[in-house]
């Protein structure tokens, strides 16, 4: 999101999404960033609000280009580090750190942050003064009284922004179709107890890297009940030690062992924390399912805590490591069975809490699919707010507020940028569809002779098919689809060959032929040598 006001702007938060099904291949999706970048002249600084990926990702791949201060809580540049260090980048960037209170100054923008409840320490939400009002962010938060870290929610900063007058609520969404309220982080601890106490062997929590509440409860309980605690998988190797220096995770004394010590420790005296609950394919726990890992291997009598919702989208991979776990004679627990994860996010009642405090003139819902967005409406709506007065926006909408007004007036460009491998953006939509045609069909080359001169064949055409038929069933098949490409080329010899109209025609007599006989559509690529 970035705000402006003439010739100051900022950027609150600098994402990342991960590929849905569709997206073949990709590793990450940015978004566009181009309308920031044809301003970078302007922007005053990134502020984060906290430390997830989805707030903190795209950093690596923006500031090479965005030569800009970075502003977030402690915790949050300790991950942003991270990252940053991970792409060679630590050296050039700007990193500057905040504290919840702290007020700061960015151009026309008079910035207060004040301390919100997450899934994750040291989280923040921004009240920015602008020349025409007060816009707060709210920030990913609910209204947890009793974290884990012990710092509940700044109920008074936000009575006091309210009372001064806000302008408008840029307002979490994420869990505005769920009634009530969020549970507590302390919910958790209670059913890992339950989990701790069954278990007989291993037990193998997966969660994100950085949970760093839930990771800080799996080792709590697992000290309660005797076992010591080893961390796998590569980010949560490198948040964990992070978190410990930073002071926000404080493992029980001599609870933790490092990872190459595994096999030393009795399996009932052993819980492994590592990472993988959304199925990634490379993921330590993916590849405890895969059989695959270097140090792990599943045993019967193992039990595997997946301490975390699917993100949409990921579910089928989800299901799919649930499966492979079972079938190597793992329990797996997960949310359906039991309530061993709980969202970061607030709940339909605390997001009327949150609107009946700041009593904004207007409201955007933000951060959810656009359902949330409707539902988070609809409850603004609910408590008071005037319908004219709760703008639903989309990505690229520019929303223009003065001091009597808001509304959407136009929209930029901001499509998603694909990260696939060490190309960023060099993958569009083109090249999805054709991976998508050639997962779904398969690839046939047509590899024809011709001579020079006369644009007669040489030989008969050689046809090569990946992923279009199982090699016993398509011989019948492609040898009748080259003898008509044979006779078909042979008619259509010519003293002038036309190179670019020949592979035309070998495309188009083939794609007729095959979609009869198969009604498949392989991608059909003509290689045409002339001698």
């Amino acid at each position: 999101m970035i705000m402006e006001y003439e010739d100051d702007a900022i950027v609150i938060d600098c994402g990342v999404m991960f590929p849905d099904a569709e997206m073949l291949g990709v590793d990450l999706v940015i978004p566009d960033f181009s309308y920031v970048y044809e301003r970078a002249e302007k922007v005053r600084g990134i502020v984060i609000t906290h430390g997830h990926e989805d707030h903190i990702g795209a950093l690596p791949y923006v500031l090479p280009k965005l030569q800009t201060p970075v502003y977030g809580t402690k915790l949050a540049l300790g991950l942003i580090r991270a990252r940053l260090e991970e792409h060679g980048l630590l050296g050039d960037a700007d990193l500057r750190e905040i504290q919840p209170l702290q007020e700061l100054r960015l151009g026309a923008f008079q910035l207060k942050f004040f301390h919100v409840c997450h899934s994750i320490p040291n989280g923040v939400g921004i009240a920015i003064t602008t020349p025409v009002g007060t816009v707060v962010h709210s920030g990913d938060y609910k209204f947890d009284q009793t974290p884990v870290d012990g710092i509940g929610p700044d109920f008074h900063t936000l009575g006091e922004l309210g009372g001064r007058g806000v302008l408008a609520v840029f307002g979490d969404s994420t869990y505005a179709d769920r009634p009530g309220y969020s549970d507590s982080e302390q919910v958790i601890y209670e059913s890992f107890e339950s989990v701790f106490a069954e278990a007989s062997g291993r037990i193998i929590v997966s969660t994100f890297a950085s949970l760093i509440s839930r990771i800080q409860q799996v080792m709590e309980v697992s000290a309660e009940y005797g076992r010591m605690v080893a961390v796998v998988g590569r980010s949560m190797e490198t948040n964990v030690p992070r978190a410990i220096d930073l002071g926000f995770l404080d493992p029980p004394d001599g609870v933790l062992i490092d990872k190459d010590d595994i096999d030393h420790v009795e399996p009932e005296e052993l819980t492994i924390i590592c990472t993988g609950s959304q199925g990634e394919p490379t993921s330590a726990l993916a590849r405890m399912a895969n059989r695959d890992h270097r140090l792990i291997r599943i045993q019967p009598g193992d039990t595997v805590v997946l301490s975390s919702s699917p993100i949409p989208g990921n579910e089928e991979l989800v299901n799919r490591t649930i499966d492979r776990l079972f079938r190597q004679g793992a329990n797996v627990v997960y949310e359906k069975i039991k309530p061993v994860h709980v969202s970061g996010h607030g709940s339909q009642e605390e997001l009327k809490l949150l609107l009946g405090m700041l009593r904004p003139e207007y409201v955007v819902p933000i951060h959810g699919e656009y359902r949330h967005l409707v539902h988070h409406a609809r409850l603004a709506e609910s408590v008071g707010i005037p319908a004219d007065n709760v703008l639903i926006a989309e990505n690229g909408d520019i929303i223009e507020f003065t001091s009597t007004s808001g509304r959407i007036v136009d929209k930029v460009p901001a499509g998603y940028v694909f990260v696939d491998g060490l190309g960023v953006g060099d993958v569009g939509a083109e090249v999805l569809r054709d991976r998508r045609r050639l997962a779904g069909d398969g690839i046939l080359i047509a590899a024809i002779t011709v001579d020079r001169r006369t644009g007669a064949l040489i030989d008969e055409p050689d046809l090569i098919s990946r992923g279009f038929l199982y090699e016993p069933e398509s011989s019948d098949v492609l040898d009748r689809a080259k003898k008509l490409l044979g006779q078909t080329l042979e008619s259509e010899a010519s003293t002038e060959p036309d190179w670019t109209y020949l592979k035309s025609k070998v495309r188009n007599t083939l794609g007729r032929r095959l979609y009869a006989e198969t009604r498949r559509r392989p991608m059909i690529i003509s290689v045409v040598t002339e001698v």
